[in-house]
Parts: structure tokens; C-alpha cells; sequence
């Protein structure tokens, strides 16, 4: 295999951001290119080399309806807690991104495809086993939102909607023996969208041998 091209990979890594603004609301998304993110996404590694994942793709104008009702619903409590802990700081960062996440809110149900990552199994009180499972689905998802971003296409990672996860379930047919570990957005994008943002020092996050005390 020829080497890797480090400054086209790094430029993917550093770029791929959570799109919820910029989703193109009125563009469709040729099956096709979703179908090479998820074959792509096959690729990543996965537990025991077990390959339980499925993937869920969601393009019926209905089930994006009621997935979106399922998504604000579940996601009340959360932005009742994110506006109380906001208030006041309208300007910073995360206020930005809370401010985002509610618009996603508000259009998710015209978002042309939304994907559903799904594994294998239920959750424990085991962390190990638990971990295992995250763990097996987690780097294929990532891998997907990678591919989908080298097709201009925008995604962004969310989970809100699993506080009503059985819901979901029963929406789309999902069978118990499978979980959901997110739902995942997807349309065009304006390609300038794709750009590096300001995250903590690596001194600030990144430890040697052993944690630093206070």
C-alpha cells in the first residue's frame, strides 16, 4: 500500500465538524453516497472481530417525522437544563453550540436521510462488557461521519433521542436485541463549513506516566 498523503489526513481530521446549521434542507442525498460512508464505515475495527453493527437508514418523510417528534421530546429536560446553566452568557461558545442544537430541533424532520448506528446486545451493569460494546460500534460511527465529510456531506452525532429509545424502536421496527447508539443527520453542506476550531492546549489534556495532582 502507497503511503498515506499525512496533509490530506490531517486536513480530513482537524475538519470534520458537527453540522447542524448548515444542512442542506432541500437537496436530496443520492442513496449511493450514503451506502459508501457505511461500507466504508465496515472497515473500522470492532470487538472480538464480532461485526454485530447495523445500520438504520432512515429516508421515509413520515418515520423522519416521527423520529424528529421522538428527538424533541426526548430532548426537553436537557435543553430546559442547558438554557437554565446558559442564561446570561449568551455570547460563549457553548451557548453557540446549544443554540445549534436547538435548531436541529426545530428541522430535523426536513433533514433529507438520518442514519441510525445500532449493535448487538443490551447494556449492563458491567463496565467492561459495556465498554466492549461502545467500543465495537463507536469507531465505525466515527468513520462514517470521516467519509461522509470527504463527500461534502454534513452529519453530526447525537443522542437525545434514546430517552425515548423504545419509542424509536418501535417507530422503525428495531428489534430488543439491538441497541441504538445514536442518531446521525445527514445532507449536503457547504464545503467552507469543513474548517479547525479552538480546543484546550494538549499540556492541559494530555498526561505522562502518571495523572498530575493538584
Amino acid at each position: 500500500m502507497s503511503q498515506l498523503d499525512l496533509a490530506v489526513t490531517d486536513e480530513l481530521l482537524a475538519t470534520t465538524r458537527s453540522i447542524r446549521r448548515k444542512l442542506d434542507l432541500e437537496r436530496p442525498v443520492d442513496l449511493a453516497l450514503v451506502d459508501q460512508c457505511i461500507e466504508l464505515s465496515l472497515q473500522a475495527p470492532t470487538g472480538s472481530n464480532a461485526q454485530g453493527w447495523r445500520w438504520l437508514v432512515v429516508t421515509d418523510e413520515k418515520l423522519r417525522a416521527g423520529l424528529a417528534d421522538i428527538y424533541r421530546r426526548g430532548s426537553a429536560t436537557y435543553f430546559a437544563k442547558q438554557a437554565e446553566a446558559l442564561a446570561g452568557d449568551k455570547g460563549s461558545q457553548n451557548a453557540k453550540v446549544y443554540s445549534s442544537a436547538q435548531y436541529l430541533v426545530d428541522v430535523l424532520h426536513r433533514v433529507p436521510v438520518h442514519v441510525i448506528p445500532c449493535v448487538r446486545g443490551r447494556l449492563s451493569d458491567n463496565a467492561f462488557a459495556n465498554a466492549s460494546m461502545y467500543g465495537s460500534i463507536l469507531p465505525a460511527v466515527w468513520s462514517f461521519m470521516l467519509a461522509a465529510r470527504a463527500r461534502n456531506l454534513g452529519t453530526v452525532f447525537t443522542t437525545l433521542h434514546l430517552n425515548l429509545e423504545a419509542e424509536a424502536a418501535e417507530l422503525l421496527g428495531i428489534p430488543p436485541k439491538f441497541l441504538q447508539m445514536g442518531l446521525i443527520p445527514v445532507a449536503h453542506t457547504d464545503p467552507s463549513v469543513f474548517r479547525p476550531v479552538s480546543r484546550q492546549p494538549l499540556d492541559t489534556v494530555r498526561f505522562v506516566d502518571r495523572w498530575p495532582t493538584d
